[in-house]
């Protein structure tokens, strides 16, 4: 029997999510290199849709007490399990997209008459609203959480690390090197964080933490 893969994961994963991993001799350290926690926020000037681009936004909208007056609004978003999350609790999202790029150029071209409302993190990326910006569209942003990097060094040796956001990249960085490890990235902003650090890098051919354990699965088969 061949001596099981040393990999490390920068969140902390679900037991399925493990085991998988485990199934395929991987050895598993996870670790949370980011937190996200609620922000206070007033829900005023919200414009006609509201856009959310992550998970940790939904989730925080989804519990101020007045989320009801929202409902009517259409919603645009990113990603899968965001557009889930807003359905499953009676939003209506019209647009759903897997990068925040792809949004930003459907709303500047097809809906440039519409008004926005953002509900956004204090580490989001500028590629939204610099795009909405220069269409010369309405919109507002709230921030409604904050990600808090929490580095630590990894005294282990690992082959692998699995990568899930920018900041993830930038807190796994403050403590620790990259030498030849193979890096799987969520998507292709995740990616861009390491360009300058690695070459060692694979993009998930779909952003999911899901994917991003198959990809590594099937490159170490």
């Amino acid at each position: 029997m061949d001596s099981s893969i040393q990999l490390l994961s920068t969140k902390v994963l679900s037991d399925n999510q493990k085991q998988a991993l485990v199934d395929a001799n991987f050895s598993v350290i996870d670790v949370d290199f980011i937190q996200t926690k609620k922000q206070e926020f007033k829900l005023e000037e919200i414009n006609d849709n509201l856009i959310f681009t992550s998970q940790n936004a939904a989730q925080s909208v989804l519990f101020h007490p007045k989320v009801e007056e929202l409902r009517s609004k259409n919603v645009y978003c990113v990603g899968l399990k965001t557009k889930a999350l807003l359905e499953e609790n009676n939003f209506n999202v019209i647009v759903y997209v897997d990068y925040a790029s792809d949004l930003a150029e459907i709303i500047t071209l097809i809906y440039a008459n519409e008004s926005f409302t953002f509900f956004s993190g204090n580490l989001r990326k500028e590629t939204l609203p610099l795009a909405l910006k220069g269409a010369k569209i309405k919109f507002n942003e709230i921030q409604v959480y904050e990600t808090l990097l929490t580095p630590q060094k990894i005294k282990v040796a690992v082959e692998a690390i699995l990568f899930f956001s920018p900041s993830g990249v930038e807190s796994y960085l403050k403590d620790n090197t990259l030498k030849k490890e193979l890096c799987f990235c969520i998507g292709e902003t995740t990616a861009e964080a390491l360009e300058k650090t690695t070459k060692n890098i694979i993009v998930a051919s779909y952003p999911s933490v899901e994917n991003v354990i198959q990809e590594c699965i099937e490159e170490y088969k």
